[in-house]
């Protein structure tokens, strides 16, 4: 108990459940509730607590809990937290040779690496993935929605793997200026007065549209872009691959099914700036052939600027630890539920709301009180 004590004194949260001991020290800033959470019950059982409320955990967070395991407690040695808390505290006697390794500096950060079987697992981990998913056929859509927390090799060669991965702060770097430049083209273009709509039907009803629009039409953008991340999202990146198609599995798997299976990789979770050029080319290229040039580009550049405030808050959502009670508080946990409990629901990740008139809500919980 001492060496736990110190361990969860010098920062670390140690938490066990059903006397498996597990360090929960690289995961607490990724917690859905909130790091503040789980630092209240380092030292503690936490059994109850996965059972609910406020939240029951699903099979994949139970899954994912194993993750880092790292020993077992001895019968008898269950003792009340040194913090003073009420509750089951973590006990003394640790077996197996996994809880001797965990104060080992070199093997510390690679305790997650133990989620994955690599006799047992379905592909070869030592080895790109994006090649072995396909012939999963009728077990890759159970695989690939029972998320692991390590690093996921897609490409045999290193320049293809280096340019699939991208930081966070390269989509800000890259797009920002690019919405700055085109809001300003945008606005002097419609302040020179020549902009008209329906002025290739007729010239007498056509109407001007003035500069003084352009904030609400690129407001007009950001809401297209809003719904389009909800279409893309639930019709394209959650499609249902046929088992029998080796392509389609492999597609799924490069566009999104990656980011379900490791969805904490850092290196993966905004798009890289090439793909997304052509796809924001396409998107630019549409509005050009349905609407004068300037009211056009206004549009899209108020999709942009949604695009670039996605891939961050989609990033933030992931990594971030916000403030309990806040929008994006509630957005971090709603998103986690779609990745390891709803994968058929709660498609909107910067908002909600399309998810209402679609319904795909994610339900609220409820628990009956016992007797």
């Amino acid at each position: 108990a001492a060496e736990v004590r110190a361990r969860c004194a010098q920062g670390a949260c140690l938490v066990s459940c059903h006397r498996r001991l597990y360090d929960l020290s690289g995961f607490v800033r990724l917690h859905p509730g909130g790091e503040q959470l789980l630092r209240r019950r380092a030292g503690t059982d936490v059994s109850a607590a996965l059972d609910g409320p406020p939240h029951r955990h699903s099979a994949n967070a139970r899954r994912w809990l194993e993750q880092y395991y790292v020993g077992e407690i001895e019968p008898g040695d269950e003792q009340v937290s040194p913090r003073g808390r009420t509750g089951t505290g973590v006990g003394t006697g640790c077996r197996g040779t996994q809880s001797q390794s965990l104060w080992g500096a070199s093997e510390q950060t690679d305790v997650c690496y133990r989620t994955v079987d690599v006799d047992k697992d379905l592909v070869d981990w030592q080895k790109p993935l994006l090649w072995q998913v396909g012939y999963l056929g009728e077990k890759y859509d159970e695989w690939v929605h029972q998320p692991v927390d390590r690093p996921i090799r897609l490409f045999h060669s290193d320049i293809l793997e280096f340019l699939s991965k991208t930081a966070w702060y390269v989509v800000f770097m890259v797009w920002t200026p690019v919405v700055l430049y085109l809001s300003w083209v945008s606005y002097t273009s419609l302040a020179q007065g020549n902009t008209r709509l329906f002025a290739s039907f007729t010239t007498e009803y056509s109407i001007p549209v003035h500069k003084y629009y352009f904030p609400f039409i690129f407001l007009l953008g950001m809401i297209l872009w809003s719904l389009l991340e909800y279409l893309i999202h639930r019709f394209v990146f959650h499609m249902k691959p046929p088992a029998s198609n080796y392509y389609l599995i492999t597609l799924h798997f490069l566009l999104h099914g990656q980011h379900h299976k490791s969805p904490f990789d850092s290196s993966r979770l905004v798009f890289p700036p090439v793909p997304a050029s052509l796809v924001i080319g396409f998107f630019y290229g549409l509005l050009r052939l349905l609407l004068p040039e300037v009211l056009g580009l206004s549009i899209f550049v108020g999709g942009l600027c949604g695009y670039v405030i996605y891939d961050m808050m989609h990033y933030y959502l992931h990594y971030g630890s916000p403030k309990k009670g806040t929008y994006l508080y509630g957005l971090k946990a709603y998103h986690v539920k779609h990745h390891f409990e709803h994968q058929r629901a709660g498609f909107g990740i910067s908002t909600r709301f399309w998810d209402y008139p679609f319904r795909t809500l994610i339900p609220q919980e409820t628990f009956k009180k016992e007797d």
